[in-house]
C-alpha cells in the first residue's frame, strides 16, 4: 500500500508538472506561474489531490534551489563579471538597497517592527529571473538597453540572495532563529561557542574551494575517460549534495556552499557538462517546489483579506517600479527603455518563496505576515508578463537604426562560433579563427585532449556536443556559426540534426572524413561540407605537376578544375546513394566527364603554348 500511495503521489505531481508547463506556455505567462496555478488547483483549496504530504515534497524539492544556485555560480566567470561590473555594482546594488529600504519603510508604516519589516523589504526587493528573462527573450528584447540592464540587476539579485540567506536568521527571534542560524540539531557544532562555529564555517568554505580547484578536476577527468554519461551525472549530483550536506552540518545554508562550489568550477573545462547534467534535475525539482508553493497558498486568507493582498501587490509594483524607472532614467535611458526595465522587475520573484520559508522558520515575522507575503508575491508575479506587454506596445524599445548593438552580457551569449571537435582537423580551424580575433567556443569529448590543451593554455570545454542542451549552454542561441569537425559520422549527424531543430539560424560547416560521410551529410541537405584530405591531396598533386614540368598557372588551373568537377560529382552521386545501380552509373559518368574535361584543358594549354611560340 505504501508503494501504491507513493506511485499515486508521483503520478499526480509529474502530471501536474506537465500540465503546468503546457498551461504556462499556453497563456503566455511562463512556467513558474503555471506551476503556481496548477499547484493551487491540486492543493487543499482546489481539488485536494494533495494534503499535508505536499509540505514534505516541497522540502525535498528545495534541493532544486540548491542546484539552481550551483548553476548560477557556474555562470559567474570572472571575465563576464568584469564586463558587467558597472551595471552589477552600480545599478544592481542600488536596486536592491533602495527597494529594500523603501519596502521596509512601507511595512513599518503598517505597524511592523524594524526587524520583520527589513526582512519583508529584503524579500520583496527580489524580482523574477525566470519570468522576466523568459518574457524578454521571447519578445526579442534582451539585446535592448532595458534587456541588458534587467539581466545585470537579476544577476546581482542572484548573488545578493546568498548574504540575504545568511542575514535573515539574524533578524529572527527565539529558538526558531537559533535553529535556522545554526542548522538545528543536525549541525555538528550547534552547542559550540560562536568563534568555533565561525572557524568551522570558514574551514568548510576553504575546503570547498580547495577540493573544487584541485581535486575535482582529476575526479572528473577519470570519470570522463570512462565515457559513461550516468557516472558523470552521478558525480555532479554527488558534488552538490556533498557540499550542501557539509554546509548544513557546520550550521550554514546549503545554498551558500553550492554557490561557492559553482563559482570555483566556473572556469573548469567540465563546466558545460556539469550544467547539462544538472539542469534537468534543477528544472523538475524547482517545478515540484513551485507546485508545493502553489498548493500552500492560503486562499482562505486571500478571501478574508482581499483588499490587503490586492493593495499589497499594487503597492509593491508601484514602489519598485518607480525606483527602477528612476534608476534607469539616471543612467541615461529615457522612457523608451526605462518603462520596460521597470515593468520587467517591479514584481516579486521566485526566490521570495524560499526566503519567506526561511524567515518563518527563523522567526523573522509571524505566520500571518508570511501568508500575506506569499499571496502578494504570487499575485504580483502574475502581472510581470502583462506589464512587459503593455510597456512594449506603448513604447518603441527596439535598437535605434544605425546604432551598433551593445555586446550582450547574457549568460547564453557565447562566441560567434561554436567548434565541435579540436582534433587534427578542428584545431587548425579554431586556432586560425582565434588568431584573427574571432571568439570561438570549443567543445570536445576527449577528456585527455581537453586536459592536454588546457595545460598549454588553450581554452576548451569538455562535453558531448550531440546533446542539444549542451549546444544551448555553450551559447548556440546567440552564435552565428557552428563548425562540426568530428570524424564520427553518427555523432556529426546528431549534432547537425539537433542544431537544425533547436537553432535553425546557425550556419553549419561540416567536416567529412571521407566521401562516404560527405554523401550522408549532403543527403540531409547540408551544403557546406569539407572533405578531410581533399585540399592537401590537390596541393600535393599540384606540386607534383610542377615537378613534372607544368607551369604554375597550368598546375593551379588543373587543381581548380578538378575541385569544381569533383564537388559536382559528389553531389550528383549523393542523390543516388541508396540505389547501387544508379550510383555506379553516376560514378562512371563522373569519371568520364572528368577525363574529358582534363583532356580538353590539356589540348587548350598546348594550343595556347603553340600560338605563343
Amino acid at each position: 500500500m505504501a508503494f501504491e500511495q507513493a506511485f499515486q503521489q508521483a503520478f499526480i505531481y509529474l502530471t501536474s508538472v506537465v500540465v503546468a508547463v503546457l498551461l504556462g506556455k499556453r497563456i503566455g505567462l511562463g512556467a513558474v506561474l503555471g506551476y503556481l496555478i496548477v499547484g493551487a488547483a491540486i492543493g487543499p483549496w482546489g481539488f485536494h489531490l494533495v494534503g499535508n504530504e505536499g509540505e514534505q515534497i516541497t522540502h525535498f524539492a528545495e534541493f532544486g534551489v540548491v542546484v539552481m544556485l550551483f548553476l548560477i555560480g557556474l555562470e559567474l566567470q570572472p571575465s563576464m563579471l568584469w564586463k558587467m561590473r558597472h551595471q552589477l555594482i552600480g545599478l544592481g546594488s542600488l536596486q536592491v538597497v533602495l527597494c529594500s529600504l523603501a519596502i521596509t519603510g512601507v511595512a513599518m508604516g503598517f505597524g511592523l517592527g524594524w526587524k520583520p519589516a527589513l526582512g519583508v523589504g529584503l524579500i520583496l526587493a527580489m524580482s523574477s529571473t525566470a519570468i522576466a528573462l523568459q518574457t524578454l527573450a521571447e519578445k526579442g528584447l534582451l539585446q535592448t538597453d532595458a534587456g541588458q540592464n534587467s539581466f545585470a540587476v537579476l544577476l546581482f539579485q542572484d548573488i545578493a540572495v546568498i548574504p540575504i540567506i545568511a542575514l535573515l536568521p539574524l533578524l529572527g527571534t527565539g529558538a526558531a532563529a537559533a535553529d535556522a542560524g545554526h542548522g538545528g540539531s543536525n549541525a555538528w557544532l550547534s552547542h559550540q561557542p560562536g568563534w568555533v562555529q565561525a572557524l568551522a564555517t570558514i574551514g568548510a568554505v576553504v575546503l570547498i574551494v580547495a577540493v573544487g580547484r584541485i581535486g575535482m578536476r582529476y575526479l572528473f577527468r577519470a570519470i570522463a575517460s570512462t565515457r559513461q554519461r550516468e557516472a558523470f551525472t552521478g558525480a555532479a549530483l554527488l558534488l552538490v549534495i556533498g557540499v550542501a550536506l557539509l554546509m548544513t552540518k557546520v550550521g550554514m545554508s546549503p545554498a551558500l556552499g553550492a554557490f561557492v562550489a559553482g563559482v570555483v568550477l566556473a572556469n573548469s573545462e567540465y563546466r558545460h557538462e556539469l550544467e547539462s547534467d544538472l539542469d534537468p534535475f534543477k528544472g523538475i525539482l524547482l517545478g515540484l517546489f513551485f507546485l508545493g508553493v502553489g498548493a500552500a497558498i492560503d486562499f482562505g486568507y486571500i478571501r478574508d483579506h482581499l483588499l490587503l493582498v490586492i493593495g499589497g501587490a499594487v503597492t509593491l509594483v508601484l514602489v519598485k517600479g518607480a525606483i527602477l524607472y528612476g534608476l534607469s532614467w539616471m543612467k541615461g535611458n529615457r522612457c523608451t527603455s526605462a518603462l520596460l526595465f521597470a515593468a520587467a522587475l517591479s514584481a516579486g520573484g521566485e526566490f521570495a518563496f524560499v526566503l519567506i520559508t526561511l524567515s518563518l522558520s527563523a522567526g523573522v515575522f509571524p505566520a500571518e505576515v508570511g501568508r500575506a507575503a506569499v499571496a502578494i508575491v504570487a499575485l504580483s508575479m502574475a502581472t510581470t508578463p502583462l506589464l512587459i506587454v503593455l510597456a512594449e506596445r506603448s513604447i518603441s524599445c527596439k535598437p535605434t537604426a544605425g546604432k551598433p548593438e551593445r555586446e550582450s552580457d547574457a549568460t547564453d551569449e557565447g562566441s560567434p562560433v561554436i567548434l565541435c571537435g579540436f582534433g587534427r582537423f578542428g584545431h587548425a580551424v579554431g586556432r586560425l579563427l582565434r588568431s584573427r580575433g574571432y571568439g570561438c567556443t570549443v567543445l570536445d569529448h576527449d577528456s585527455d585532449q581537453v586536459e592536454l590543451l588546457r595545460t598549454i593554455g588553450l581554452p576548451i570545454f569538455y562535453g558531448d556536443a550531440s546533446r542539444p542542451e549542451l549546444l544551448t549552454i555553450a551559447g548556440a542561441a546567440n552564435a552565428k556559426i557552428l563548425i562540426v569537425a568530428l570524424k564520427d559520422a553518427e555523432t556529426t549527424l546528431k549534432i547537425v540534426e539537433n542544431a537544425r531543430r533547436h537553432h535553425p539560424h546557425l550556419k553549419i560547416f561540416v567536416r567529412a572524413y571521407s566521401r562516404v560521410e560527405a554523401y550522408e551529410y549532403l543527403k540531409i541537405g547540408e551544403e557546406l561540407v569539407y572533405r578531410d584530405t581533399l585540399d592537401s591531396s590537390l596541393r600535393l598533386g599540384a606540386d607534383v605537376l610542377r615537378m613534372l614540368g607544368e607551369s604554375d598557372d597550368a598546375a593551379e588551373r588543373a587543381t581548380r578544375l578538378y575541385r569544381e568537377r569533383d564537388e559536382i560529382m559528389v553531389r550528383d552521386m549523393a542523390k543516388h546513394r541508396d540505389d547501387s545501380k544508379e550510383f555506379f552509373s553516376a560514378a562512371q559518368e563522373a569519371h568520364r566527364s572528368l577525363d574529358e574535361l582534363m583532356r580538353s584543358d590539356i589540348d587548350a594549354s598546348r594550343s595556347e603554348a603553340a600560338k605563343a611560340g
